[in-house]
């Protein structure tokens, strides 16, 4: 019976082995000729290819309306109306605010009564001249009468002329009393109410406030400055493309001008002012926002490049032969921010490694793990 039990048992044991034996998956038979690719490097490659090319310059300054002013009235008075509010756009010639003309009005009267009284003394005073010339020429008269009649005639036509002269700046009073746009824009800020009294002389009103009393601008059209180094002023000139970006329209560019380019540096930043001129007609750009300014320096045509990050030290890259790292030593060309022109060291087409290329080496194995896009 003690027999029995041991065989079964050793019977048990064999049977599990073997079970477990079948369990184990087969292992594959390496493939003839195939070599492990252990130690292998990942890495991911550019196919080198050609297009165009452009160096570009970037630069960041603020949007300013192409004209900005702050309306105020040649003369004093007080205001009699507002006609418009923040906001409101307005046509070349419309009339936005007047003041009280009474007083103005007054002073024109008065000045048409006093030039009235001046034309007829001027009149009388050339009457008695021309008779006393026709006596003078008979000597009828002496030379002390003539002389007298003369002096009063001259006294009366100065006194025409300054009765001429105080009617026309009554009449100009009027006109300025009515405040009109001078340009088509956007009124930006409204700097007065009514009841205020204007001092043109003090450069505002009478709760002390400068700045007119509304602030008019025009941005159917801006203008960015900006601030450009020594080395980068040589390659701008008037008249140059350039192109702006701004925050507000994320993937939209505006085409743009340079339309002004000062040759003095600024005495105290060392850097050289230009502006471009930009238009806006949808009015999208907004005065006091910032705006990138590109300006595109220099371009290839046709140019062979690669991924700024696929050279190292600016003087080489990595291509891939035979899966191996292939050290290729290039001599650049243009650069932009993303990528570089190769003029010599390797050919279109090269698959030249962008990523996993820093502390490779040459002849180092690699795997390729995929492309890298444009």
């Amino acid at each position: 019976m003690e027999k029995t039990k041991r065989v079964n048992t050793i019977l048990l044991t064999v049977l599990a082995f073997a079970w477990l034996a079948s369990c184990k998956p087969p292992q594959k038979p390496e493939a003839k000729g195939q070599t492990p690719t252990f130690g292998a490097a990942p890495v991911k490659v550019f196919k080198a290819i050609r297009m165009r090319i452009s160096e570009k310059l970037f630069y960041t300054g603020t949007i300013e309306a192409w004209q900005k002013i702050n309306i105020t009235p040649d003369v004093g008075g007080k205001i009699a109306r507002i006609l418009v509010n923040e906001g409101d756009r307005v046509g070349k010639g419309q009339v936005l605010a007047e003041l009280d003309i009474e007083a103005i009005t007054l002073q024109f009267k008065q000045a048409e009564a006093a030039l009235a009284v001046a034309q007829a003394n001027f009149n009388n005073a050339q009457t008695n001249l021309e008779r006393m010339e026709r006596l003078s020429k008979e000597k009828a008269v002496s030379d002390q009468q003539y002389e007298q009649v003369k002096l009063g005639y001259d006294s009366a036509k100065a006194q025409l002329e300054q009765a001429q002269a105080a009617l026309n700046l009554a009449q100009h009073s009027l006109d300025v009393s009515i405040l009109k746009a001078p340009f088509s824009g956007v009124i930006a800020s409204r700097n007065a109410e009514v009841g205020d009294v204007i001092n043109p002389m003090m450069g505002g009103f009478s709760p002390g406030s400068a700045g007119g009393v509304l602030t008019l601008v025009d941005f159917s059209r801006v203008k960015i400055q900006v601030d450009l180094s020594g080395a980068d002023i040589p390659r701008i000139q008037k008249g140059q493309a350039a192109r702006l970006r701004v925050l507000t329209t994320p993937g939209r560019e505006f085409n743009g001008t340079i339309t002004v380019v000062n040759l003095a540096a600024d005495p105290q930043t060392k850097k050289f002012g230009i502006e471009v001129s930009v238009d806006n007609p949808d009015q999208v750009l907004r005065p006091g926002t910032f705006g990138e300014i590109i300006l595109e320096v220099q371009s290839h045509e046709n140019a062979l490049v690669v991924p700024q990050k696929a050279v190292l030290e600016n003087t080489y890259v990595f291509i891939v032969q035979d899966g191996k790292a292939a050290k290729k030593e290039i001599v650049l060309g243009l650069q932009n921010t993303t990528l570089v022109e190769v003029s010599s060291g390797i050919a279109e087409g090269d698959l030249v490694i962008a990523e996993g290329n820093f502390g490779l080496e040459d002849g180092a194995p690699i795997e390729v793990t995929g492309e890298v896009k444009q």
